[in-house]
């Protein structure tokens, strides 16, 4: 009895919440699924992308930094990059705060990478033309932190003065 009279009010509580939404002028939100290709942005993670703004832009957004970067460079171009995995929003906005340009940003993983899974452990490989580790959210930790470990240390000693080697 309990058990029913709880089911009961989660099915009347969902009941109340979508006729609230539709009250308040919207319908309920729509999944990411759902919005047309052409207002999406597709990018891979850890590349750029260029992409032209309409003209009088001043100021860009993105939803979530963590998921994709951009820059505005001068003539309306923006740089877009793709960080981690997932989707977020990008509006371009004029002076007054008009909003010029809205899409969602898709950020997947490179079409070169493989994903190995060894039991509950996961590794991530680029393969073009041999398969090395990247680093990529999501991977076994000790996987993930060897390739940083090595990634960074290459970077260091690459960018490292002759006068300091």
């Amino acid at each position: 009895m309990a058990a029913r009279l709880a089911f009961r009010r989660v099915v009347v509580f969902a009941q109340t919440s979508m006729v609230a939404a539709a009250l308040l002028g919207g319908a309920v939100p729509a999944r990411a699924g759902d919005i047309p290709a052409a207002e999406r942005l597709s990018v891979s993670m850890d590349e750029a992308r260029l992409i032209r703004l309409p003209d009088r832009v001043a100021t860009i957004v993105i939803g979530n930094p963590l998921i994709a970067d951009a820059a505005l460079q001068p003539g309306g171009i923006v740089v877009l990059t793709g960080k981690s995995y997932g989707a977020t929003n990008f509006i371009a906005l004029d002076r007054k705060g008009n909003a010029l340009f809205e899409k969602v940003i898709d950020v997947r993983g490179a079409i070169d990478t493989v994903v190995v899974h060894k039991g509950i452990n996961r590794e991530t490989y680029n393969c073009s033309p041999e398969c090395q580790p990247v680093i990529a959210p999501g991977d076994f930790q000790a996987f993930y932190n060897q390739a940083l470990v090595q990634s960074t240390t290459r970077t260091t000693q690459a960018t490292a003065s002759p006068s300091s080697r």
